[in-house]
């Protein structure tokens, strides 16, 4: 019954996270606006909304001027479900369980806007860490949580000025091998930034959720799951290489959180 109830709200609360995905980048009300077509603007109805088995009933294409509705609809609802029963399966309904599953939706959410935007809103970064912080069961966790939250966005922050003053460097050099009479008073050098400030908060989140030692895992994880991207974007234009990398440290993270006693008895056996 506790899994029949998580999956059917957590569909109703994937499909508005495609609202959300849609709506956020765009300085747009995820609430007070209704849900309609994005391209005749036709008002939905409400079985028009029904998660994936409206797009399935409507074979992905909108009931009144037929045009295509991206598969990411059904996809996005299908993830949060099975997100949801991968975390109530675990630790069972209760007020921490719900947090930890607003705070990886949220990550979802935020994954999806990464990959099609490019960018990471302050706006749901903040509440997925809020979230995390708050997926304790005692005070003393919550202010665990925030103290490790802390550590990692620190962490982050120290590693980015760090790459970016040496990659900056490093175009600085090469600038001056090619100064004329005219240049040598400006900067001809970019400012070379190596990670975004969304990842620094999303950082904070892992450390949140998971604790020091799984987040250490769940980076090192995320690294590996995104190389072979990061491989095959080399080919492309200098656009294609900048991977985005939300979606991969919020996998990472899942993956670790599920197996999180797994790998806690691995690394207790071996370090």
């Amino acid at each position: 019954m506790e899994l029949t109830f998580t999956f059917i709200l957590a569909l109703l609360f994937g499909s508005f996270l495609n609202v959300v995905i849609l709506r956020v980048p765009k300085d747009e009300s995820a609430v007070f606006v209704n849900s309609h077509c994005q391209k005749c603007n036709e008002s939905l109805k409400p079985w028009h909304n029904i998660p994936i088995f409206s797009w399935i009933f409507l074979r992905g294409k909108c009931a009144f001027c037929k045009s295509d509705i991206s598969i990411q609809y059904p996809i996005i609802e299908l993830l949060s479900a099975l997100i949801a029963l991968g975390l109530v399966f675990k630790m069972g309904l209760s007020l921490p369980t719900l947090f930890i599953t607003c705070s990886f939706l949220t990550l979802l959410a935020l994954s999806l806007i990464d990959l099609r935007y490019k960018m990471v809103p302050d706006s749901l970064n903040l509440l997925a860490l809020l979230f995390g912080i708050f997926g304790a069961w005692s005070l003393s966790g919550i202010v665990l949580n925030f103290q490790n939250a802390l550590l990692f966005a620190g962490s982050f922050t120290l590693l980015r000025f760090a790459l970016s003053y040496i990659l900056t460097s490093t175009a600085k050099r090469e600038a001056k091998k090619t100064l004329t009479s005219w240049s040598k008073n400006y900067h001809t050098y970019p400012f070379i930034e190596a990670m975004g400030e969304g990842d620094i908060i999303v950082a904070a989140t892992m450390g949140a959720l998971l604790g020091v030692k799984l987040t250490l895992v769940a980076i090192f994880l995320s690294a590996l799951l995104a190389l072979p991207v990061m491989l095959f974007a080399l080919r492309g234009s200098k656009e294609e290489q900048r991977v985005p990398f939300v979606p991969f440290l919020t996998a990472a993270t899942f993956i670790v959180y599920i197996y999180d006693s797994a790998i806690m008895r691995y690394i207790e056996a071996n370090y």
